[in-house]
């Protein structure tokens, strides 16, 4: 396919050069992604007036695209909010600190299940569950906040969804472009997605082991402390970046604040728990008695509606018992789940004023959001220009009009010039995924690398299953959520509360490595 490239086209990949360079250099990429999208739309269009307002249109886009993770971070962290608030955080995890004592306990657990619920019910859901049961226990237990989203990010994001071999739509969408069997591209993708997976969790062990602390209660105190500092703060081993997560700790409670700074955390926690001083010793002890109930009530209410809401995902997929559900609706139902805990954990707690109280958790929940994620907006704008879903609506193109493809164009230009050879031509296949998931969107480059794998596979005579699964790897593991800050591994630094831009860098050479031994061993054996 000849592909006509325009000075659009070449401005928009010296953004793309610029932006990796300065991640390179671990600096901020807000200032040249902002400047890209200009310069794109610009040239683009001739119009200085559409240059400027693709700067606006680019950050809106993005915004009305993840604002679904907005969201959910908000909700499940104003739950958590009101159930610390409350003392149920502690008592909810306890059972865990049976299992998880010590990093490297807490680092296998916390892999295992997050692999486990991603791989059934994509890592939408699952990021939530995990961060609101598991991190604040995994902290507890001596691992660094950036260890715990690396953790996540890999088995969730990465080895679960890049195989998908449960729900099946990524290799059904790189099989269908292929014309191969949709099975052969799962039973391939799902080897390299261990393999990868495997070599970024080892990596992510010796890398960050030298980062973990003894067990203590006192970290999670000294971990939501950070994050009242401000998410934004990152300290310069990056192993203890500002703060922690969202897990059933980390959130200051009360109206005076919340995670963003100047608000009540440690310190207040202590003050809404411990019981006012009274001349009657017996009704003090009777209502500290009572707060306890209320609170071994939600630690225990939480975790069981969870648990239905997975049982009710597992009715779904495998009977006909109810309707099965999509990513989006999983995660919908987790978000009011949230809501609907907040609400009678706020109750229990203020009685008559838990109205007051229950706003001001939601915008304590959303400020942190916004706070976690609103660095992400106008990066993820830039690339969007590159998707022809989002062109349109950023360079101000007409209904009628076509969205230009930019992205997709310098793909399909480079693969032209791919020598005919099985390790090349695999390897260029993984660069283009890989490039092709820079947008940030998951899946949207299946259907290219599927494509060119079908063409490519029997003139270097390699499988046009294995090509694909290889393709697979790289677009998943780059715009699913795992080696690029503007995709949803935003959440996950969200729910981990270390900075986004850190977590990406964290994982690159784990998982770049982890596909290149994963390519390799699909060429010699596939």
């Amino acid at each position: 396919m000849d592909v006509q490239l325009t000075a659009a086209h070449w401005v928009y990949l010296v953004g793309i050069l610029v932006i990796l360079a300065t991640m390179a250099l671990r600096k901020n990429i807000v200032v040249p992604a902002v400047i890209a999208t200009f310069l794109t739309a610009l040239v683009f269009s001739g119009s200085i007036v559409t240059g400027l307002s693709a700067i606006f249109n680019a950050s809106l886009v993005a915004a009305k695209e993840l604002f679904n993770i907005f969201l959910i971070i908000a909700m499940v962290t104003a739950m958590l909010g009101a159930l610390r608030q409350l003392g149920a955080d502690r008592m909810m995890v306890a059972p865990f600190r049976r299992v998880m004592r010590a990093g490297t306990s807490s680092f296998l657990v916390l892999a295992a299940v997050t692999y486990v619920i991603s791989l059934f019910f994509w890592p939408t859901p699952a990021v939530p569950l995990v961060g609101a049961v598991l991190i604040p226990v995994a902290i507890r237990a001596g691992l660094s906040p950036l260890s715990v989203g690396m953790v996540i990010a890999i088995c969730g994001q990465g080895m679960a969804l890049s195989s998908d071999y449960i729900i099946k739509v990524a290799p059904g969408i790189s099989a269908s472009a292929a014309g191969v069997d949709p099975d052969a591209v799962a039973d391939k993708a799902l080897v390299l997605s261990l393999i990868v997976g495997g070599t970024a969790l080892v990596l992510t062990y010796l890398m960050q082991k030298k980062t973990w602390r003894t067990p203590s209660p006192e970290l999670l105190i000294e971990w939501e402390a950070e994050a009242d500092r401000g998410i934004g703060e990152s300290r310069s081993g990056g192993d203890d970046s500002s703060g922690g997560g969202g897990g059933s700790k980390p959130v200051p409670a009360g109206p005076a604040g919340g995670p963003t700074g100047g608000g009540t955390s440690a310190t207040a926690a202590t003050v809404v728990l411990a019981p006012a001083a009274s001349p009657f010793p017996d009704e003090v002890a009777e209502a500290e008695k009572e707060r306890r109930g209320t609170a071994k009530a939600f630690a225990m209410l939480v975790p069981l509606a969870y648990l239905a809401f997975i049982v009710y995902l597992m009715l779904g997929k495998f009977t006909e018992v109810v309707p099965p559900l999509q990513g989006g609706d999983a995660a919908a139902i987790v978000g009011g789940i949230a809501a609907l805990v907040l609400f009678a954990a706020a109750a229990s707690t203020d009685g008559g004023g838990f109205l007051e109280t229950t706003s001001d958790h939601l915008v304590d929940g959303l400020v942190f959001a916004f706070k976690a994620m609103g660095v992400v907006l106008p990066i993820a704008g830039f690339f969007f220009i590159g998707n022809a879903d989002f062109a349109g609506a950023i360079l101000g193109v007409p209904d009628s009009g076509a969205a230009p493809a930019i992205l997709f164009d310098l793909v399909t230009a480079v693969q032209t010039h791919l020598p005919q050879n099985a390790f090349i031509t695999s390897f260029g296949i993984l660069l283009i995924g890989l490039v092709a998931g820079l947008d940030g969107s998951g899946f949207s480059g299946l259907p290219l690398t599927g494509a060119l794998s079908g063409a490519l596979g029997p003139a270097v005579d390699v499988d046009p299953a294995t090509l694909a699964a290889i393709g697979q790897m790289g677009n998943i593991w780059a715009g699913g959520g795992v080696i690029i800050a503007w995709s949803s591994l935003v959440a996950v630094a969200g729910f981990a509360r270390v900075p986004v831009l850190d977590l990406a860098r964290k994982c690159f050479i784990p998982v770049i490595s982890g596909l290149v031994l994963s390519t390799i061993f699909a060429v010699l054996v596939f």
